[in-house]
């Protein structure tokens, strides 16, 4: 709008006297409608929009021109008439490149979208891969054995793995799981790894009251819990010789659910990175809510070794 009442003030002395005072009003209508008419492209950059919009500016200068003349300003008509292409050209230019420039931009951004969606599919995939394989042979070994011995641990892990397989076979396949329903998932899990491990493992899980309502309504991504409990049991407990305890814990913090889980195992040993599992379920944390989630490592101490893992999600 500047630009074009800085150039009308220019060449105000050049303008026909009669027509100077319309003409100065005219190019800054014109300038208001070319800007709403880029900010209308601006936000849906289709090619409709932009061939109806050069379509009505062409009638309308057209218009305007049958209109100077039909006046009587004939010969002003035609001295305006380069000026008229001149400004029609320049303002369809940068309609044109605008409409291009949004499109490659919202084209970037939808790329960008798919393959955040890839990346969160992949991981739920790895997480499914990761959790299932070793922990189901395992656990069908010892099945096995108990069977051909007549164990009587044989009855009781049969129904927890039968839990445990029903909960989490389906569960990868939907983005978001019930908190409630992924701490059914945790307890069959430690049942049976407390029947293959025996004497050498033993759990608790408690929800604080203050936080048994907004259990109810909470989701996570699938298996963000189970993983934590495996890798205390992968790298805590099954190491250790004289096995430990696993706490998990439910607790409400600041309208904040705060998930731990709490083994007293071997610890973290020297120089322990952040594997694979860890890796998935953080960047499924930051798809679901953002920056509004956390998930933390913090090593034991002497009076009490191993580790605690936990995850902090909005309680709504």
């Amino acid at each position: 709008m500047s630009n074009v009442l800085v150039l009308g003030l220019v060449f105000y002395t050049m303008l026909p006297r009669e027509l100077a005072h319309v003409i100065l009003i005219g190019g800054l209508g014109m300038a208001s409608l070319g800007l709403g008419v880029a900010r209308w492209l601006w936000r849906q950059p289709t090619r409709t929009r932009f061939n109806g919009a050069t379509f009505a500016l062409s009638v309308l200068m057209v218009l305007f021109t049958l209109a100077m003349v039909k006046a009587g300003f004939r010969a002003e008509a035609r001295d305006l008439l380069p000026f008229v292409a001149g400004g029609m050209t320049l303002t369809v230019s940068s309609w044109w490149f605008l409409t291009l420039y949004r499109t490659q931009q919202l084209s970037a951004r939808l790329a960008e979208l798919d393959a955040q969606e890839e990346r969160i599919a992949m991981a739920q995939r790895l997480a499914t891969a990761q959790i299932q394989p070793h922990f189901l042979f395992n656990t069908l070994a010892s099945l096995q054995h108990w069977v051909d011995t007549r164990d009587d641990r044989a009855g009781p892990m049969l129904r927890s793995l039968t839990r445990y397989l029903r909960a989490t076979l389906p569960m990868f396949e939907q983005d978001r799981l019930p908190l409630a329903q992924e701490l059914q998932i945790v307890r069959s899990y430690l049942d049976i790894m407390q029947a293959r491990l025996g004497q050498r493992l033993s759990w608790s899980l408690d929800t604080e009251e203050t936080a048994q309502a907004a259990v109810a309504g909470a989701s996570l991504p699938p298996g963000t819990l189970l993983t934590l409990a495996e890798n205390a049991i992968t790298h805590g407990i099954e190491p250790s010789l004289r096995g430990g305890h696993i706490a998990v814990r439910v607790k409400a913090v600041d309208g904040r659910l705060r998930l731990e889980v709490q083994d007293g195992g071997q610890g973290l040993p020297a120089g322990a990175c952040e594997g694979l599992g860890l890796a998935n379920t953080r960047e499924r944390l930051k798809a679901q809510f953002g920056g509004r989630a956390a998930l933390g490592l913090e090593p034991g101490s002497a009076e009490a070794p191993g580790c605690l893992a936990w995850v902090e999600v909005p309680a709504a």
